[in-house]
């Protein structure tokens, strides 16, 4: 049967030849990796994980039967930044997991790290036995062994699973995934869409590539699913359809996320649904440590709209903090004083910070910010882009941890380009069926191709 997925996969593959054409072809790519499958009898929406994917799973007497990878995993958080982490089956996050209310579940966990590990199963109700605790409930799994955990799921939410095994290290190099419990009944109102997105905070010394899992606080990158913009797929929804966000955070700092051009309504935390009498509108959540939140809303507002963190410093990458605060200070002629001696010396703050992104940098370091909006510079987090070539024209204050949702709207082509983790995800012109996986953990390589996505740019493509 011909398919939205199909023709957009072959769009994708067609097309080609100018740059305008390449972007086309990657945006469609993107459409057609969260396109669902045709719908099963069971009705629960099929889980896209942006830069992700869903575990497959088979029957093994009588239990759905997981496999997870414990490895270290090389994760590009951004077209010119590749990162040594450690995660599931070759990702960080690792793969969603997806099931019923009620199913019966296992799920082996090979151990391919050089140290011991456990998987834990956040906010589960579960026998004490299976809960993952290394020393308490269960022995390590050493390097080289599979541990088999096995429960019947007693709840349905958004929960998550990562270490708690030298989890200060674990958990900062990127171990965590989320695992969705359908309800029994199906969603009451039907859902359409349901999109699954990890916060995670990083410390990357500039010029390396390997996280330092003993800062405390002072983050230099802040990722969605281990992303940061333009690296973050766009999330795909169709004009009036029902979507649900779910976000889960394992860093060290709350994640107040702000979402444009929509209210919506909290719908469920780790605790599991909230009843209606219950929920409450919003336009900003803040998602704590250790949690999960879930908010649903109607796209009924066309357009590109940011879905970002409130911080502003979670939307710049890189940051140095002990710099003097130079704004309003003088500083004529000291540039070209200080560049007899340093010859890359650049002044900084005096009008502000939107002029001075156009700096160097070391290798596989991402520029705290850079590129331009269909308007000029996009100065979410500060500093202008200066639309550098391997860097693109995007924008770099969006680009850490930011997001852009395309409601009904363009399919935005890429570029090449910049970093942020921010979920600034486009609402590209909702082009995927809304319709229903079996709950089996189709990965988004097999909707289509790959879920690369959307690199930068708003270069809008109407699909009807």
């Amino acid at each position: 049967m011909f398919t939205r997925r199909k023709f957009f996969s072959g769009t994708a593959a067609l097309i080609g030849g100018s740059t305008l054409f390449k972007r086309i072809a990657q945006g469609a790519e993107v459409v057609a990796a969260q396109s669902p499958a045709p719908a099963s009898s069971n009705a629960y929406p099929a889980v896209v994980t942006p830069n992700g994917s869903s575990l497959p799973w088979k029957m093994v007497g009588g239990a759905k039967e997981f496999h997870l990878v414990a490895e270290p995993v090389r994760r590009e958080f951004a077209p010119g930044m590749l990162v040594n982490c450690w995660g599931y089956n070759g990702q960080t996050p690792g793969p969603t997991l997806e099931a019923v209310e009620g199913d019966r579940v296992r799920i082996l966990v090979t151990n391919h790290l050089p140290e011991p590990t456990t998987v834990h199963w956040h906010g589960f109700i579960l026998p004490n036995g299976m809960d993952g605790v290394g020393g308490l409930t269960q022995k390590h799994i050493p390097p080289g062994e599979t541990y088999a955990y096995e429960f019947t799921l007693r709840q349905h939410g958004v929960q998550m699973y990562h270490p708690h095994s030298d989890e200060m290290v674990q958990m900062a190099m990127g171990m965590q995934g989320f695992f969705v419990i359908h309800p029994k009944d199906g969603y009451k109102p039907a859902v359409d869409r349901h999109f699954c997105i990890f916060l995670q905070e990083w410390f990357v010394e500039p010029g390396t590539s390997t996280p330092n899992p003993n800062i405390m606080t002072d983050f230099n990158l802040f990722t969605f699913n281990s992303r940061v913009w333009p690296g973050t797929d766009p999330l795909v929804v169709k004009l009036n359809q029902r979507v649900r966000i779910s976000l889960a955070n394992l860093s060290m700092d709350s994640h107040p996320i702000h979402f444009h051009g929509h209210r919506f309504w909290m719908v469920g935390t780790d605790g599991g649904e909230l009843p209606d009498g219950a929920r409450w509108p919003e336009v900003t959540t803040n998602v704590p440590p250790g949690t999960t939140r879930t908010l649903e809303f109607v796209a009924d507002n066309p357009g590109d709209w940011a879905f970002h963190c409130h911080k502003s410093h979670h939307t710049m990458n890189a940051m140095g903090h002990g710099i003097p605060n130079m704004i309003g200070v003088p500083q004529a002629g000291l540039e070209d004083k200080v560049r007899a001696i340093l010859p890359d010396y650049m002044a900084m703050g005096q009008n502000g910070m939107g002029d001075m992104m156009n700096m160097g940098r070391p290798k596989n370091t991402l520029p705290m910010m850079t590129g331009d909006g269909p308007f000029g510079p996009v100065e979410m987090g500060g500093g202008r882009g200066a639309g550098e070539p391997g860097i693109g024209h995007l924008p770099a204050q969006l680009l850490a941890g930011g997001i852009v949702v395309d409601v009904g709207g363009a399919l935005a082509g890429a570029g090449d380009g910049g970093h942020f983790g921010f979920a600034v995800q486009r609402c590209l012109h909702l082009v995927g069926e809304s319709g229903s996986g079996e709950g089996n953990g189709r990965s988004q390589h097999e909707r289509s191709k790959h879920g690369l996505g959307i690199r930068h740019g708003f270069l809008p493509v109407r699909v009807k």
